[in-house]
């Protein structure tokens, strides 16, 4: 006879397993490793569908990631980390290679000078880079399989959106949407 502790522990792992592998988890995996895709291949096309291209996924990639279910971790110790610092660096210079001088715009929502009356430049390759570190260490703990990695990836990536990179996203699409639509397009 299966004692209640066995019967709770199996029941939690069934939980868990549903929750990593439910629908909206995994649309989201979809869609960010499609990101990731595009983000890795920035000098295999030319810098119009490069952008044409995120334009596209980066509303997709908010959307999944704010339809993200909510969870806590079960994990001791932390996950293991595949994006280096080398690996943000890389992609980060490449993105500045492909934009060139349309890599910079104006940031319009900075909480430190919110109410301020000075301007902020940021760059839209390191914003990609800011976006592209959580969410290819997601992706890559998804590829292993092992569901406690994969639900903590989940939470870190979740919290992850809602505390930084999602800000970055919405700033980026706005800069991105200009060299798209605008005037000065590319």
């Amino acid at each position: 006879m299966r004692t209640i502790a066995v019967f709770l522990v199996e029941r939690m792992k069934n939980k868990l397993h549903q929750l990593v592998y439910s629908r909206n988890v995994i649309e989201f995996l979809t869609v960010a490793n499609e990101f990731c895709r595009i983000i890795e291949g920035a000098e295999e096309d030319n810098v119009r569908n490069s952008l044409d291209k995120l334009h596209k996924i980066l509303p997709l990639l908010y959307l999944k990631a704010a339809l993200l279910p909510e969870n806590e971790i079960v994990l001791d110790d932390d996950i293991d980390k595949h994006v280096t610092e080398f690996d943000y660096n890389l992609y980060n210079q490449k993105w500045l290679q492909v934009l060139g001088e349309n890599d910079s715009f104006y940031e319009v929502f900075d909480p430190s000078i919110q109410f301020g009356q000075e301007t902020v430049t940021a760059s839209i390759s390191e914003n990609l880079a800011d976006i592209y570190q959580p969410v290819k260490n997601f992706v890559f703990s998804y590829s292993i399989g092992n569901d406690e990695v994969m639900n903590d990836a989940l939470y870190e990536c979740r919290y992850g959106f809602e505390e930084y990179w999602g800000q970055n996203l919405v700033n980026v699409l706005r800069a991105i949407h200009r060299l798209v639509y605008g005037s000065a397009g590319v």
